[in-house]
């Protein structure tokens, strides 16, 4: 059902999630507890930080979608960050309600949310819409 290719590219997008998430997440927790910021602000910081290091992973590696065109990394970019917009909105949103409604600790809560999120949100969206290649493409890097 699954190609070795999309296979491939499917660990390698976790990989890319992972260091970003891993950076992301890590940060979070620094913000809250050694800058005090409230965990909501934390992850509109490090979420940021954690996306660019993705979206540098995704489009070099794991994807290989790096054409030379300034329009074409501008499109992406602008793309990315929307994906990004709504993950971190609904990280937020979801870890604080875990935390509110469940009384669960928002690192627990933030875990959770993520798992959501990165499987149901990012990666769809960074796959099939962010770094999408045109068959064309496909077949003129395959000649």
């Amino acid at each position: 059902m699954f190609s070795k290719k999309s296979i491939i590219t499917f660990l390698r997008a976790q990989v890319a999630a992972f260091i970003g998430g891993i950076t992301d997440y890590g940060l979070m927790i620094l913000l809250t507890e050694v800058g005090k910021l409230h965990f909501t602000f934390s992850i509109l910081i490090s979420g940021t930080i954690g996306a660019i290091i993705n979206f540098s992973i995704n489009r070099f590696w794991v994807f290989k979608n790096q054409s030379g065109y300034s329009s074409h990394i501008n499109s992406q970019l602008l793309k990315f960050a929307l994906v990004v917009l709504g993950s971190i909105s609904l990280k937020s949103f979801g870890t604080l309600v875990l935390q509110k409604a469940f009384q669960i600790d928002y690192r627990i809560g933030r875990l959770i949310t993520d798992s959501f999120v990165s499987y149901g949100f990012n990666y769809p969206l960074i796959k099939y819409w962010v770094f999408k290649t045109n068959q064309k493409q496909d077949i003129i890097k395959s000649s």
